[in-house]
């Protein structure tokens, strides 16, 4: 599996490329091209031209969530570039509309829409993208020291409801040496994407995990989230989008950490 940051909210020095607040990774594994997540604007249209990805052959979109940061970037792939073709693989509740406070983050299209779009698949639980790459579908939520409260509202069945963001997915691909663990925002909370990762794999041995893990505050939930990754016996580490530098800082303190940025390349 050879994966490629296409959209961070970090550049690295003397690489001329763009940035935003948002997730886009470019997958390829044998014969597949999958993006994972979309960004917000058409940022990844430029640094994809810039990295000479060619988009029109992506074979699979997979969104993490319905946050707009995630999945805004599927207006400008539909209008620019197509994805009649393309299998695109998501919680259902992706698509339901989504709010913080009366600023919409939810995602471009309804279900009904993206369904006309291309070859949508909705799927709470796993899903083999490749024979190594799997979705993980909605992830248990296990531990009592990640969050459990709701970011903003989401009108599902014509009502207006706390959002848990029970969409919150990530992508664990089996390798020889381990699993490596991708994720967009890890709303559902890093650890427990991990142990479920684990769990459905029967694999104890986690390789590395790359994405946002939505870590602000040097506050009991990050200590922990670091004892239990240090549990892990991880090689390589990529927080990204999400996490704070002072979470960051702490992390590097017991954690093999790599600084991320766009146009990193990664293979596994």
């Amino acid at each position: 599996m050879k994966l490629t940051i296409l959209v961070d909210n970090n550049t690295y020095i003397d690489k001329y490329y763009y940035g935003e607040p948002a997730v886009s990774y470019y997958i390829e594994d044998g014969d597949k091209r999958i993006l994972f997540d979309t960004g917000y604007s058409d940022v990844l249209l430029l640094n994809a031209r810039k990295m000479a990805i060619d988009l029109s052959s992506l074979t699979h979109i997979v969104l993490s969530h319905g946050h707009n940061d995630h999945s805004n970037g599927l207006r400008v792939l539909a209008e620019k570039v197509g994805i009649s073709k393309i299998e695109l693989v998501a919680h259902p509740d992706c698509f339901l509309q989504k709010y913080d406070g009366e600023e919409y983050i939810g995602a471009p299209y309804s279900e009904k829409e993206i369904a006309e779009k291309c070859n949508y698949q909705p799927c709470k639980t796993l899903y083999a993208i490749t024979e190594k790459l799997t979705f993980l579908g909605e992830i248990p939520r296990d531990n009592d020291f990640e969050s459990k409260s709701p970011i903003g509202k989401q009108i599902e069945s014509n009502a207006c409801k706390d959002d848990y963001i029970l969409d919150d997915s990530a992508l664990v691909y089996k390798s020889e040496k381990g699993l490596f663990i991708v994720t967009g925002c890890s709303h559902s909370g890093i650890c427990n994407i991990v142990e479920y990762a684990k769990k459905v794999c029967e694999e104890e041995r986690i390789l590395g995990v790359l994405g946002g893990f939505h870590l602000f505050e040097a506050d009991e939930r990050l200590e922990r989230t670091i004892e239990y990754l240090q549990g892990c016996n991880l090689e390589y580490l990529y927080p990204c989008h999400c996490v704070s530098l002072l979470a960051r800082a702490k992390m590097m303190e017991k954690l093999p950490v790599i600084e991320t940025g766009i146009g990193m390349v990664v293979e596994v």
